[in-house]
C-alpha cells in the first residue's frame, strides 16, 4: 500500500462489520454505516466511525461543540469542513476521514422559503454531524479491513487507530438475535384519514398546483425494557438488508436505525455525481411465480414509470444547478432492484461538478431529495406541510458520509426508525399522483413499513423475507 502524508494504516482481521460494530454501540456519538445488500451492485464497503473530535448540531441555532455560531447549518458545516482538507490516499475506499450524520427533512427551509414545520414530533435536532479522524473500512468484495486514522486535527494517529483496532479486535462474537421481547404500535392517523388526505392531494393535482406529491404517515412505539436500539436494528437488519443500512447514535438515548435502498448524492474526490432516486414499489410475492408475477407488474406499470421520470427529471434539474453544462444525463431508467420486501423501479443520473463547488453545494441545490418530495419540489413541500401532521425529522432527510477529501455519499433516510429515549417513530409514504387510488396508497405504506414495524413487534418468523431472496 503506498505511503500517503496524513494517514496511519492499521491492517485488521476481516470479520463480520456488524460484530465489530457492537463495542461502539453504546457510544453517545457513533456511526456504522452498513452495506448490508450489496446484491443490486451499490453496496460495497461498509465503515465504523467513533470517538469525534468536532460535533455540530443544529435546532433552534446551530452549535459547535455545544456552542452557538452564526450562519445557517450547511454554511456552517462547509466552513467547518474547510479547516480539515485532507489528500486522497490513492489505495484506500473512498470514504477515508471526516464528517458522518443525518441532514433533518426539515433543513429545507434553510435553502428554499418554506412554510415554518410544525411543532408537532420528536424533539430530534434538525441536524447532527461528528468529525471524525478515525475510522475503521470493511471491503466486503475483497474481504479486507483497516482501521485509517489521520493527524488532520489530532496527533497520535497511530495511538488512536491501535486503540479502535483492539476495540473490533476484542469485539466478542455476538449472541443470536432475541426476538422474544416484542412491543407494539400505534398508528397516528386512521386509514380514513390518511385517504382523506391522499384525495386532498388529487384535488391539488387536477386544480393544477403540482403534478406529485409524497405523503408519509407515522407508526409510534415504544422501546419495551430490556430490547436496547442496536438489538432492534440487528432484527432490522435480518428482516430488511439494505445497501444504504445504518445504524447512528446521535447524542444520549437518540438513535437512528436505516435499512436504506436508496442512494440520494455520491460524489467522487474528482467531481463525478449521482443519484439513484426510487419511485415504484411492489411488494414480494409469496411463490416464485408471484413474485415475478408482481415485478413483471411493476415494470409494465404506466403508473409507477410516470412516477418515476417525473422525478429524474426534478432531479436533472437539481444537478444542473451545480454541474457542468451538458453533463447531466441519465444512466439508465426504470431498472427494477428486488430487496427482502419489495421490488422497486430505480433510475440513474450522472452529472459533473463545476470547478471549486464541493458537496456543500451539492446539497444546497438537490435537498431534501425529489423522490420523496414530490414535483414541483417546492409546492409539493408547502402539500406536506400542511397535511402531514408532525414534522419529519431525521425521516426523509439524509444520512451522510463527507470525506476530508472532498468525496461524499449519502443515502435517503426512508425505511428508518427513529429513536429518542424510550420512544420509537416509524413512517412510510408513497407518491400520490393524478391517478392514485387512495385505498392502494395506504396500501403501499404498509408494505413499506412492514419489516420496520415487525422488528419491534417480532410477530414474524425471523428469515421470512428473506427466504424468497435466495
Amino acid at each position: 500500500m503506498a505511503a500517503c502524508s496524513h494517514f496511519h494504516i492499521q491492517r485488521l482481521t476481516f470479520r463480520d462489520p456488524l460484530e465489530a460494530f457492537a463495542p461502539f454501540a453504546n457510544d453517545k456519538m457513533a456511526a456504522f454505516l452498513d452495506s448490508a445488500d450489496s446484491s443490486s451492485g451499490q453496496g460495497r464497503f461498509s465503515y465504523i466511525a467513533a470517538d469525534p473530535f468536532r460535533v455540530i448540531e443544529a435546532g433552534a441555532c446551530v452549535t459547535v461543540d455545544g456552542t452557538a455560531v452564526s450562519g445557517d447549518p450547511f454554511t456552517v458545516l462547509e466552513r467547518e469542513l474547510e479547516k480539515y482538507r485532507l489528500e486522497t490516499h490513492p489505495d484506500l475506499p473512498p470514504f477515508q476521514a471526516g464528517a458522518v450524520g443525518f441532514l433533518g427533512y426539515e433543513l429545507g427551509r434553510h435553502i428554499e422559503r418554506l412554510p415554518a414545520p410544525s411543532s408537532e414530533g420528536l424533539r430530534a435536532p434538525d441536524m447532527v454531524i461528528g468529525f471524525y479522524d478515525t475510522i475503521a473500512v470493511f471491503d466486503l468484495v475483497q474481504r479486507q479491513a483497516w482501521v485509517i486514522s489521520t493527524s488532520v486535527a489530532r496527533g497520535n494517529a497511530e495511538a488512536r487507530s491501535k486503540v479502535m483496532a483492539l476495540r473490533i479486535e476484542n469485539a466478542p462474537s455476538l449472541a443470536p438475535i432475541d426476538w422474544t421481547l416484542k412491543g407494539s404500535w400505534n398508528l397516528e392517523v386512521t386509514q380514513s384519514e390518511y385517504e382523506q388526505r391522499v384525495s386532498k392531494i388529487i384535488d391539488y393535482i387536477y386544480a393544477g398546483d403540482v403534478f406529485q406529491v409524497n405523503l408519509t404517515q407515522r407508526f409510534l412505539g415504544k422501546l419495551v425494557d430490556g430490547l436496547e436500539s442496536i438489538h432492534l436494528y440487528r432484527r432490522l437488519r435480518a428482516l430488511s438488508p439494505a445497501p444504504f443500512a445504518a445504524f447512528l447514535a446521535c447524542g444520549k438515548n437518540f438513535h437512528l436505525l436505516s435499512a436504506s435502498p436508496e442512494r440520494f448524492l455520491r460524489l467522487s474526490f474528482d467531481g463525478l455525481v449521482d443519484t439513484r432516486p426510487i419511485k415504484g414499489t411492489r411488494p414480494r410475492g409469496q411463490t416464485p411465480d408471484d413474485d415475478a408475477a408482481l415485478a413483471a407488474s411493476l415494470l409494465a406499470s404506466e403508473k409507477d414509470r410516470a412516477e418515476n421520470l417525473m422525478i429524474v427529471d426534478l432531479l436533472r434539474n437539481d444537478l444542473s444547478r451545480v454541474c457542468r453544462t451538458g453533463s447531466v444525463r441519465a444512466t439508465d431508467l426504470l431498472t427494477l432492484e428486488t430487496f427482502a420486501s419489495v421490488h422497486h423501479l430505480v433510475s440513474g443520473i450522472q452529472g459533473r461538478l463545476m470547478p471549486d463547488l464541493g458537496c456543500i453545494d451539492l446539497f444546497r441545490a438537490s435537498f431534501p431529495g425529489g423522490s420523496i418530495t414530490g414535483a414541483p419540489k417546492i409546492r409539493a413541500m408547502e402539500i406536506i406541510n400542511e397535511l402531514e401532521p408532525a414534522r419529519r425529522g431525521p425521516y426523509c432527510g439524509a444520512i451522510v458520509w463527507m470525506g476530508f477529501n472532498g468525496a461524499s455519499e449519502s443515502s435517503i433516510s426512508i425505511r428508518t426508525i427513529v429513536i429518542e429515549d424510550d420512544c420509537v417513530v416509524a413512517q412510510a409514504g408513497g407518491a400520490v399522483v393524478s391517478d392514485s387510488d387512495p385505498s392502494a396508497e395506504y396500501a403501499e405504506t404498509l408494505v413499506k413499513a412492514a419489516p420496520l414495524l415487525e422488528s419491534l413487534t417480532a410477530d414474524c418468523a425471523p428469515g421470512r423475507h428473506t427466504k424468497r431472496t435466495g
